[in-house]
């Protein structure tokens, strides 16, 4: 991995952090405004403003820190970067080919973020999200869950053996901790949590489902082995609520509106790849492209043949 300024610039906001005792909670910030200076670098002045850019630039490598303590590492970066923006400045960095190249590449990166903010990001609001995720659930119907603990051991014979001393009053988690083979549940006395369809293999499922609160099965053999199944209880699996999903949401939509917007774009540019290799390699996929597109056509026009065909014999 290269370790660039960029690179750089975060690993120092997070060196300033570890050492600033901001483990520790922190006064509670003013609100953000777009001018509101947050610091000043020889006189030059860090906004809110830039904040935001910054955050656009490296907030995913920030992680999951707590809001006050993003911010403060958001400010570091900005004051690393404006030093050694000061730094280059002096030493009169800012000029010739390789330069104006830079700030080439950067415009068009600026330009293109833009565009993506008020073509894109602009265009998916909350509101839109919330009518997705209404249509979504509107006739959804919750998941049942069950609660369930298990015994799991390698002959038939040892797992009625258990499943007749638990339905006689002996202990359940007991006899999980003493015989049971699946490391996984067998110190917490064989319990697995709750869990939905899906999720277990088919015969294990099966037999915890079929079972009443407080139940006990017969032996159930898989691929594991065999399982004694006690059912602790079960539930309706409520349908997650729209602020538990709704980042996930507005993903998606920006995404697709994304896709959609760069499939138009791409459609009306004129662009030649030059490259040899590079103009190999796109020759050869949209070859592939192609004779998948006609193999679909000629399978769904066999298919249309295939039911006039039969139509007919029928008349």
């Amino acid at each position: 991995m290269t370790f660039n300024a960029r690179r750089f610039l975060v690993a120092s906001a997070f060196a300033v952090l570890a050492t600033s005792g901001l483990g520790l909670p922190v006064a509670a910030q003013d609100k953000p405004g777009a001018d509101k200076v947050v610091a000043k670098v020889n006189g030059k002045s860090l906004t809110d403003a830039d904040l935001k850019r910054a955050e656009n630039e490296i907030g995913a490598d920030l992680g999951s820190l707590p809001e006050s303590q993003r911010r403060r590492a958001l400010v570091e970066f900005l004051i690393e970067n404006q030093i050694f923006a000061d730094a280059a400045e002096e030493q009169k960095l800012g000029t010739g080919s390789g330069f104006d190249e830079r700030m080439q590449y950067y415009r068009r990166r600026a330009l293109r973020d833009a565009y993506f903010d008020k073509n894109v990001k602009e265009q998916v609001s909350e509101a839109t999200a919330k009518t997705f995720y209404d249509d979504q659930v509107k006739g959804l119907k919750p998941d049942e869950e069950v609660q369930a603990r298990h015994i799991l051991v390698d002959a038939e014979e040892k797992a009625k053996e258990i499943a007749d001393k638990a339905r006689g009053g002996g202990d359940f988690a007991a006899l999980a901790k003493e015989h049971s083979k699946d490391p996984g549940s067998k110190e917490d006395g064989g319990m697995l949590g709750f869990f939905s369809r899906g999720q277990m293999v088919p015969q294990f499922e099966d037999a915890a489902f079929g079972l009443k609160k407080g139940e006990i099965s017969k032996p159930v053999k898989s691929q594991f082995g065999w399982h004694v199944i006690k059912l602790e209880d079960r539930r309706e699996k409520k349908l997650p609520t729209f602020d538990e999903v709704k980042d996930r949401i507005l993903s998606s939509m920006i995404y697709r509106k994304a896709q959609a917007v760069a499939g138009d774009l791409r459609a009306k540019a004129k662009v030649e790849y030059v490259d040899a290799e590079i103009k190999k390699q796109v020759e050869e996929q949209d070859k592939q492209a192609e004779a998948q597109k006609k193999a679909l056509e000629d399978q769904i026009k066999a298919q249309i043949e295939s039911q006039e065909k039969a139509k007919g014999e029928k008349k």
